[in-house]
């Protein structure tokens, strides 16, 4: 099956449609998809190679937000700005991170990790929108990139000392409590850069806001993920240092929750918004990995697939209104209601889903994630209760600004929206709001 998957991909390599590859990769998913029908725990490929749950679940994440990032991207296609070279970029990217959600072994894993980052790199610097394109793309790939070369160092250890590096295979770091600690944080650090956990977030509201929409949609759809899953995958080898250790990370990601919601509400920009949103959502992730607990696991996992979907589609949405405009700013977007006023619809219905109204998908996710931290601390009920309000103030912040208001008078007519947009944004919405109804698998 996964053969079939990589010919198809790079058959459309060869292709100079733009459609073709589109359909290609829709009908990826829905082969891959199939394989949902049976029960299994790891699907084994050879070669280093296999699939559990939670790598199906991120892999089939990854080919439909791709499958819809072109369906966004028909400005490149118009441009004309080097059309095939941005299908291989994207077609790349995503084998890559097909790659890194099956690989079993730990050094593969690594080196598919850090291969995702060129991709991305390359997004940004080529089709990226502002000149600050090359300071953002610097701060992405620093920040990774020291962050990432403790793993490597740890990951080379662990086979020095235990002889393999084989997934599920029981291997487990034993030294000293204080070795124990630096190893685990030389460890963990890579994967909480790239999740982001507030303090070293810096990187990714710079990049959103100056990747195309390409780049933003699989930055926050899908690679924001990697970190969630590098840390399932690691965490196991330090279970014992990683429990006394708890109280830091959920420190860190509810008061860092907190604090990026009200910087959600001082800002200007909508990507930047919606970025910064981003990170007060992985900040609840975070806690629930860290907890090494059933709800905690379960609830993280359907955490990043709802909010990859939606803030893929808030992304998409901000994009249309700035080719129409040319601008993102809330001041110059007001009164879009006037305007765009079938797209009002989507913007309401994305906005309900980061703000995990039911029935979306982010709800489950959520009640899970809250009760795994409650009940490990009833203390930290005040901050989540913060971090939940402030979720629905910046949100519906984003939705009244940006919808109501008196319009910018420089913008006289507009085009409401188009077919395919609208496609877009329905395939967004479908599964958000649709995988509720089979949570039981999600949680099984």
């Amino acid at each position: 099956m996964l053969k079939f998957i990589f010919m198809v991909l790079l058959m459309t390599l060869s292709l100079n449609s733009w459609l073709s590859v589109q359909l290609s990769l829709f009908l990826v998913c829905f082969l891959f998809g199939l394989m949902s029908l049976s029960n299994f725990s790891l699907f084994h490929f050879g070669y280093g190679f296999g699939v559990d749950s939670v790598g199906y679940i991120l892999i089939l994440l990854s080919i439909w937000i791709m499958a819809l990032v072109l369906g966004a991207s028909e400005g490149v296609k118009k441009v004309g700005t080097h059309v095939n070279l941005f299908l291989v970029v994207n077609l790349l990217l995503l084998v890559t991170l097909i790659l890194t959600f099956s690989c079993l072994d730990y050094i593969l894993f690594y080196v598919c990790f850090e291969s995702s980052l060129i991709p991305t790199l390359i997004l940004i610097l080529g089709w990226g929108y502002q000149p600050e394109r090359l300071q953002a793309g610097v701060y992405m790939l620093f920040y990774t990139l020291f962050a990432s070369l403790p793993l490597l160092i740890s990951f080379l250890s662990l086979y020095a000392m235990e002889g393999s590096l084989i997934m599920g295979l029981g291997v487990s770091v034993s030294l000293g409590k204080s070795q124990m600690m630096v190893w685990y944080i030389c460890s963990v650090m890579a994967f909480i850069v790239k999740l982001p956990m507030f303090l070293v977030h810096l990187w990714l509201p710079k990049a959103h806001v100056e990747a195309p929409v390409a780049g933003s949609m699989i930055l926050a759809g899908v690679l924001l993920k990697l970190g969630g899953y590098g840390l399932i995958r690691v965490c196991p080898l330090f279970l014992g240092v990683a429990m006394d250790l708890v109280w830091l990370w959920i420190s860190l990601g509810l008061v860092g929750g907190f604090a990026v919601s009200l910087i959600c509400l001082r800002q200007g920009d909508m990507k930047s918004l919606i970025a910064y949103s981003s990170v007060a959502h992985m900040s609840l992730v975070l806690c629930g990995l860290m907890l090494c607990s059933w709800w905690g696991l379960v609830g993280a996992v359907v955490v990043m697939v709802g909010h990859g979907l939606c803030s893929s589609g808030l992304f998409c949405l901000a994009n249309m209104s700035y080719e129409r405009l040319g601008s993102r700013s809330l001041l110059v977007g007001k009164g879009l209601l006037t305007f765009m006023p079938t797209l009002a619809l989507w913007w309401f219905a994305l906005s309900a889903g980061n703000m995990a109204a039911p029935p979306t998908l982010n709800l489950l996710g959520e009640v899970s994630l809250i009760i795994s931290v409650v009940s490990w601390s009833k203390v930290s009920m005040s901050c989540l209760a913060l971090i939940s309000f402030f979720s629905a103030a910046y949100t519906l912040y984003l939705f009244s600004l940006s919808q109501h208001g008196k319009y910018f008078v420089s913008v006289f007519s507009c085009c409401s929206g188009e077919v395919r947009e609208y496609l877009v944004l329905m395939l967004h919405w479908l599964p958000l709001n649709a995988l509720i109804l089979v949570g039981y698998m999600l949680m099984a």
